[in-house]
């Protein structure tokens, strides 16, 4: 097929439609690249649900056995159990999911030895130029010696080393809903919670990439819909949504009212200062609420504030030797697992927190939910330059504001705050803003809105 990479290489993956963008040929030639790239004698292969992952992930197996590399499959896995394999084997791994994008799309996530991220400056580029030019020229010929393909399980192994992490063992029994949005939650949360004192009510546990009942992805308030009317009707404690490939992990309260991911960071990063004795670093990016650094040196940490990203996130974990990190889409982090995200062990802590007291989940969690917060809002601009530069003439020079250029632009005040953030890849801008109450959000939010949109 004729292949435009610069559509499907993005800033930390490559995601497509097939057969449309890419295919299990080109998978192939991604396969070889991540070989030759990283230099490994051996790597390890996964893939989600949908109807490509199969076909395209053996593909790449048998591209990268073509370059020498031996490649251990581990068939259907989450991403985090992805990341688990490739730490636990200290081997580089390619994951074969488009997350919660429709089922006609497909995408690699890739990592070297002990799921440390590769994106465009830690060699996807790299792998890019190959492919392209073996686009032009021809795939070179197998080497003298080419690596093996094996099978291997992990799914079990997975689920005893997070359970090792969190001890729920002790905590009272609790009812839990979980809706998988037929993605790979639906493989991992049983083994995973086999034995632990927790009443399972499924919701959409059939795996099935064409995702039939909603999109798998609970950032889009739509999709939690089902669980916040189950969570109530069943008398549940609470309930947890998983995206597609099951690296994030949503929360709802015993009243179906969702819990927010900074909420959430908050909750695990105290926990998980007290499980280091009160000291350690923890990541945030800039959005997340002022609740998460509070929260933080309350409870005797260091908050550094980051970039939005994984890769940001990832890199400043493994500068700093932070013991967790958190992001507001709902991405978790944490040093015991690699510096990788889990949303499965952010669950975890949630379910360890609730049950190890008697109040409900709603009461558990207003100790972490202390601003108000307008989530994002995207707004299409002609020019994200001259609306960038619009907000900092109107608010640059005024008495108790400060503006700083991490990510995009902040504004901010004693209580209130905003950030603007352009799209690599729309021509959106990306708002969010917050406050110490209601009032006072909303009229920040629609200042800002009505500048970005002037």
């Amino acid at each position: 097929m004729t292949a435009d990479l610069s559509q499907i290489v993005k800033a930390y993956d490559v995601r497509g439609v097939v057969p449309d963008q890419w295919d299990e040929a080109l998978a192939g030639l991604f396969g070889a690249a991540f070989a030759e790239v990283t230099g490994a004698a051996a790597i390890v292969v996964g893939h989600d649900m949908r109807p490509s992952s199969p076909g395209l992930s053996r593909a790449f197996a048998r591209g990268a056995a073509d370059r020498g590399a031996d490649v251990t499959e581990i068939g259907l896995c989450s991403t985090d159990q992805l990341y688990y394999a490739s730490g636990a084997l200290d081997l580089p791994g390619a994951m074969f999911t488009a997350s919660h994008n429709p089922a006609r799309y497909n995408g690699i996530k890739l990592c070297r030895a002990g799921a440390a991220p590769v994106g465009q400056d830690t060699g996807l580029a790299q792998i890019r130029e190959r492919v392209e030019r073996w686009l032009v020229e021809g795939t070179p010929d197998p080497v003298d010696r080419p690596g093996t393909l094996c099978a291997r399980e992990t799914l079990q192994d997975y689920a005893a080393y997070l359970r090792s992490l969190v001890d729920l063992t002790a905590i009272r029994p609790l009812k839990v809903v979980v809706d998988a949005g037929n993605g790979m939650g639906g493989h991992t949360v049983p083994p995973v919670f086999a034995g632990l004192p927790l009443t399972l009510v499924p919701m959409y546990f059939e795996l099935d990439g064409t995702f039939p009942n909603h999109e798998a992805n609970p950032l889009d308030p739509a999709n939690l819909v089902d669980l916040q009317k189950r969570v109530p009707a069943e008398g549940a404690d609470l309930g947890i949504a998983f995206d597609g490939d099951a690296d994030r992990c949503f929360v709802v309260d015993e009243n179906g009212d969702p819990v927010s991911p900074s909420a959430i960071t908050a909750l695990v990063a105290a926990r998980e200062l007290a499980r280091n004795g009160g000291k350690g670093t923890v990541i945030h990016n800039l959005i997340t609420s002022r609740t998460v650094p509070e929260v933080v040196k309350e409870n005797g940490g260091t908050p550094v504030r980051t970039r939005v990203g994984h890769s940001f996130i990832k890199a400043e974990m493994a500068r700093s030797g932070a013991i967790f990190g958190g992001e507001h889409s709902a991405h978790y982090y944490f040093k015991d697992f690699w510096n990788a995200d889990t949303g499965m062990l952010a669950a975890l802590h949630v379910l360890a927190a609730l049950g190890g007291q008697e109040g409900p989940l709603s009461a558990l969690v207003a100790q972490y939910d202390r601003y108000a917060g307008s989530g994002e809002i995207n707004s299409t601009v002609a020019d994200q330059s001259a609306r960038l530069a619009a907000i900092r003439t109107a608010y640059e020079g005024r008495a108790g504001v400060t503006l700083d250029d991490l990510d995009g632009l902040t504004v901010a005040a004693a209580d209130w705050w905003f950030n603007v953030r352009p799209s690599n890849t729309e021509p959106l801008l990306r708002l969010n803003a917050e406050a110490k109450d209601e009032a006072t959000m909303t009229k920040i939010r629609d200042e800002a809105l009505a500048i970005i949109r002037g």
